[in-house]
């Protein structure tokens, strides 16, 4: 696996600066977005009652605003979490990331996982959607099988976790997904993403995006490599 050459700019570029913590501020998001504009991220992920908020704050820049949605469980009604895509889109949301329903995925229950995906996607309305599949929860069939339901979907994305479960993003996951998924469709590392080491190892193993909300120390790390 080559360990991917990219300049700090570069590497800011597949980052969704993320901002999820229950107990989150107005003051730390103007912060979050305000690092987003500095350092060129891709996008903000926060939760819903904050994707007008980002928006404005971020309006006149090319940032996106992504929303979660179904977070961090994935268990609520399936007609949930299509009102909650619906209400992002209306506030502003660019990109959605929605926790698939791992239960219901686990019990062979694929009927319901795609339906509810493609109720999503529907929901989204063209918008990116990332379906986080919390792998530190599936065995390989089962993060086989959900890869194969989300592209069937329509969405855009495998994700890996949430970042609140009991583990995170691990290139063995990442391989698997892309290896799954084919070429051409996103895969986000997610979930103890920390260091520019990780970062370009996960991308070198199949990311097109990372989620993380230590990507100011990822390309400060980078840039104090000597990469620019």
């Amino acid at each position: 696996m080559n360990t991917p050459e990219l300049s700090a700019a570069q590497l800011a570029a597949y980052i969704d600066h993320t901002l999820l913590k229950p107990d989150a501020s107005r003051a730390q998001l103007e912060q979050l977005c305000a690092e987003a504009i500095e350092h060129k991220f891709f996008s903000v992920c926060v939760n819903g009652s904050w994707v007008m908020t980002a928006r404005h704050l971020l309006e006149n820049t090319d940032i996106k605003v992504a929303c979660v949605v179904g977070f961090p469980l994935g268990a609520m009604a399936a007609d949930v979490k299509r009102f909650e895509t619906e209400t992002a889109v209306d506030d502003g949301a660019h990109e959605i990331d929605v926790v698939l329903n791992i239960a219901r995925l686990k019990a062979g229950d694929d009927k319901y996982v795609l339906r509810e995906l493609i109720d999503v996607a529907e929901a989204a309305d063209e918008r990116t959607v990332k379906v986080i599949l919390e792998t530190c929860l599936l065995t390989d069939a089962e993060k086989i099988r959900a890869c194969q339901l989300v592209v069937e979907s329509g969405a855009h994305f495998v994700k890996t976790s949430t970042g609140f479960s009991s583990a995170g993003a691990t290139l063995a996951d990442v391989k698997l997904m892309r290896e799954t998924v084919g070429p051409k469709f996103g895969v986000k590392a997610s979930g103890g993403v920390r260091d520019a080491q990780t970062a370009l190892a996960m991308i070198a193993a199949g990311a097109t995006r990372l989620g993380t909300s230590s990507g100011i120390a990822i390309v400060k790390g980078l840039a104090g490599s000597g990469n620019y």
